[in-house]
């Protein structure tokens, strides 16, 4: 495990806690542009899932896949978020993992609390974000989620974990 300064330490969590509140509050376009050009939002399929290309994947979205999404979530018609959905993320034990020239690769925990159709869900699980620096700020190359029921069956998952 590497270890990050104080500041360092802040700037990431701050990073860590402004995405989750992105998508709380549905800010679609505002947690699009946290992602690079060619960043990737990935759902492993199943525990100790090693690529996303050759496997398949809860989720494995691109830009553009992410759009999609994003747009469906916010469609008036779309019987699925009637009422809307809501969220609460939680983030915690945030570490770094490693760090390569301006490549950092954070691990953290997170709960999700979804209330949707009137019922309410928890998921939990760990991430990896590998943030790509921009001068004092970060970019999101990848975001793993690892769900800790990957494997169960899920009634259908619309939110971003």
């Amino acid at each position: 495990m590497n270890f990050a300064s104080w500041q360092e330490q802040q700037q990431i969590t701050q990073f860590l806690h402004h995405e989750a509140r992105l998508l709380d509050e549905h800010r679609w376009a505002e947690w699009q542009d946290l992602f690079t050009p060619d960043g990737l939002y990935w759902v492993p399929l199943v525990k100790g899932q090693t690529d996303h290309v050759n496997h398949a994947s809860l989720f494995c979205e691109d830009r553009m896949q992410r759009s999609v999404r994003a747009r469906r979530l916010e469609q008036a018609r779309a019987y699925s978020q009637q009422p809307a959905t809501r969220t609460a993320h939680v983030i915690g034990n945030i570490a770094l993992e490693s760090q390569e020239d301006a490549a950092l690769v954070v691990y953290s925990t997170f709960h999700l609390l979804e209330w949707r159709k009137f019922e309410q869900r928890m998921f939990g699980g760990t991430v990896l974000h590998t943030l790509q620096r921009e001068g004092d700020d970060f970019r999101i190359r990848m975001k793993r989620v690892d769900l800790i029921n990957c494997d169960a069956p899920h009634e259908a998952l619309q939110v971003f974990l």
